[in-house]
């Protein structure tokens, strides 16, 4: 009986104990450079992200990894016809777990759903066929760029992410095929990080 409540006690004990995990926040393009940092209790993951942004048939990988929470551990795609960014995390919860670097996401095939998307010019009348898990049309207004339409997976809609990288954004999530039009949806943290990284891509 003593064996058994030791045992426990020490589970306890041990769950009380906070997390420590690999962070590597970068500072522009490419790696970053990685220390290690002890989580908040709230935060219960360690994180590996690699975000990339693809235009002009360019990939661009940028590698992040910190303590994170469960509704973090996301990865899915946007998909604007002009980049396509897309995240790809992997979680785990045990001391210094997040010394991998995920793969960026493949490109995935047309699913059948339409958006509205944007020229460079600001005409937002084209449509755009969504791939993969592209489940959702988004609109964002971005300071200095304009409106920005697409497609997107649910996750960037629903998920959340740290916002090293943040901007500024007016984001907007509908369903249904080319529903993107002005109507005001829901608000995601995720476009704070990935639509001001893809715009910095496309215009730097």
């Amino acid at each position: 009986m003593k064996l058994v409540t030791i045992a426990l006690t020490c589970a306890l004990f041990s769950k009380a104990y906070p997390l420590d995990c690999f962070e590597c926040i970068p500072t522009g393009i490419g790696s970053c450079s990685q220390m290690t940092k002890t989580c908040p209790a709230s935060e219960t993951k360690c994180a590996s992200v690699t975000v990339a942004v693809t235009t002009g048939g360019k990939q661009i990988p940028v590698k992040m990894k910190s303590c994170t929470t469960p509704d973090q551990c996301i990865s899915g795609s946007l998909n604007s016809g002009i980049f396509m960014t897309t995240i790809n995390t992997q979680c785990c919860d045990s001391n210094l777990c997040n010394n991998q670097e995920p793969p960026a996401l493949p490109e995935s095939s047309t699913n059948g759903k339409k958006c509205f998307t944007c020229a460079a010019s600001g005409d937002c009348t084209s449509t755009l066929e969504c791939k993969g898990s592209e489940d959702r049309c988004f609109m964002v207004t971005v300071p200095a760029v304009g409106k920005v339409k697409g497609c997107a997976s649910q996750s960037f809609c629903s998920g959340s992410l740290n916002t090293q990288l943040g901007a500024i954004v007016d984001e907007n999530c509908c369903e249904g095929n080319l529903c993107n039009n002005a109507l005001r949806i829901g608000q995601s943290i995720l476009f704070l990080l990935l639509v001001p990284l893809a715009s910095f891509v496309l215009f730097n």
